[in-house]
């Protein structure tokens, strides 16, 4: 079996993730008999629709030509995040002066060290995504390419699953945009920028996404020179602006140089066979010279090879197509995750799997435009949002109420010197019912929690207000935004009539 490039390099940690994810020796099992279940595609929304129908007593087949667990576990979120926890360490012994912690050596990171605890982790992770597990649970899994050759029958590695109901989870992979000269030369996608060994001295980053923002922070602070190019006109540009604006002053304070608006990209390869990156941006033309460079922008859905059109499955350039209730044009088959879904986070595609698990085994009605889908941004400070943004709601013709607590008035968050960042939340007019709601700050992606709970309960801020948070917490920032509710609600009637009441209780 050759060695994937997402497994380079083949250390103990890579081998020790390849014996659980992908193992070699790994021996099909015989089909017998139809499978009341078969998944292809072995990541989050994957594993979740074969383990949970396993579990409601299915027969089970689960077809993976990869590396189970997806891009989440090998190349997205769980290496990406020890990388983030990493660069934050650094930066943290850096600024460590302002608390009156001296570090007299300053800050020097070992690139080496901080990606071998990266693989070792993932591997030591890896275990509850394994082929072992999941054959315990009595799914059958297939390593392969799974092939539909009719609306009911998969063919993998010359065998034929035949089955009542099947789940499209096939997900998405890196595609780069078309950029002059990108043929032309070496460059990374986050599926092989978690393989280098060597902190790059000069690291050039295009798109200015959650991904490109994430690892420029990150680069920067273990002392890369970092060019992060965005064509957009401003970083993040599906955050609240004031909250993109918060994470491009600290990318700048942290040494990342950000070209804006870029225009007329090219690139080309330079005199010592490094990438040279030609750009107009801030009305200027700028060449820089990088050793590495990272194309963070662009996702293309996995529809080759599945056969698709042989099982009667309708797609498009985004992926599969699906309605409501993940049902694609093949009313027996489903589909889960970034395969079809414009909300290409694990959260979602986890429980896209489990409406996959109502509607396709037990006839339930489950709506994915029904899930209230958060996300965040893994920055520091860090960017968490669920709900519409204000331009959505406009965009709907729904009327808001806005209410925004800075972190600069609240007592935590001073104490920690993490102030750049606040709690906003927006309200339909005149009630205090939640349409949506933007963190920024340290652990927003954890604080946005408690949002989301409240609109997908139908909690008011109202309520928020009279639920008693610890002190001092930066989490009692979200409280501090039902006060401000609760202050509308004060109207100069209701004032008079409260101070005559209480002039004539003086009595």
């Amino acid at each position: 079996m050759k060695t994937l490039p997402q497994l380079q390099p083949f250390d103990i940690h890579n081998q020790k993730l390849e014996s659980n994810v992908h193992p070699r020796g790994w021996k099909n099992p015989t089909p017998d008999g139809t499978y009341n279940m078969v998944v292809i595609g072995g990541g989050t929304a994957g594993l979740v629709t074969a383990a949970g129908a396993a579990g409601l007593g299915a027969k089970v087949a689960l077809i993976e030509r990869d590396l189970l667990g997806g891009d989440c576990l090998n190349v997205g979120c769980v290496p990406s995040k020890a990388i983030i926890a990493a660069a934050r360490r650094a930066a943290q012994v850096r600024d460590a002066g302002e608390f009156g912690v001296n570090v007299p050596a300053g800050v020097t990171v070992d690139f080496c060290k901080v990606m071998e605890r990266m693989r070792q982790l993932r591997a030591d992770i890896s275990p509850h995504d394994s082929a072992a597990r999941f054959r315990d649970l009595g799914i059958d899994l297939y390593l392969g390419r799974g092939t539909f050759i009719d609306a009911h029958t998969i063919e993998v590695g010359g065998q034929k699953l035949k089955f009542k109901k099947a789940c499209i989870a096939t997900g998405a992979r890196a595609a780069a945009p078309p950029i002059p000269g990108l043929n032309e030369v070496e460059y990374l996608t986050n599926e092989n920028l978690f393989s280098l060994t060597e902190l790059p001295k000069r690291f050039g980053i295009i798109g200015a996404g959650p991904i490109g923002c994430e690892m420029a922070q990150s680069f920067a602070r273990f002392g890369s020179e970092v060019v992060l190019v965005e064509s957009s006109g401003g970083i993040l540009p599906r955050e609240d602006p004031d909250a993109a604006r918060i994470v491009q002053e600290s990318l700048v304070r942290d040494g990342v140089k950000l070209l804006c608006c870029g225009k007329q990209l090219k690139l080309s390869k330079a005199e010592g066979g490094e990438v040279l990156l030609s750009v107009d941006a801030d009305d200027r033309s700028y060449k820089e010279v990088v050793d590495q460079l990272l194309v963070a922008v662009g996702r293309a859905p996995n529809v080759e090879g599945l056969g698709l059109e042989a099982a009667g499955i309708a797609f498009t350039k985004k992926g599969v197509v699906v309605n409501d209730r993940q049902q694609t044009t093949n009313p027996d088959i489903y589909a889960a995750g970034d395969i079809c879904s414009p909300y290409q986070f694990t959260h979602a595609a986890d429980f896209m799997a489990r409406n996959v698990l109502r509607n396709a085994l037990f006839m339930g009605r489950a709506k994915a435009s029904a899930m209230v889908i958060p996300w965040a941004t893994y920055t520091e400070p860090e960017i968490a949002h669920v709900g519409l943004h204000e331009k959505d709601a406009k965009e709907k013709g729904i009327e808001i109420d806005t209410f925004t607590q800075r972190l600069s008035d609240v007592d935590r968050a001073i104490l920690s010197g993490e102030t750049d960042g606040f709690v906003r939340v927006h309200v339909e007019k005149g009630t205090d019912k939640l349409v949506g709601a933007t963190v920024v700050g340290a652990n927003a992606g954890d604080m946005i929690g408690e949002l989301t709970l409240a609109m997908t309960n139908g909690v008011g801020l109202g309520k928020i207000a009279n639920t008693i948070h610890p002190y001092p917490t930066v989490a009692e920032a979200i409280r501090k935004v039902g006060d401000l509710y609760n202050k509308t609600r004060l109207t100069p009637r209701v004032k008079n009539l409260m101070t005559r009441w209480l002039a004539w209780s003086r009595r």
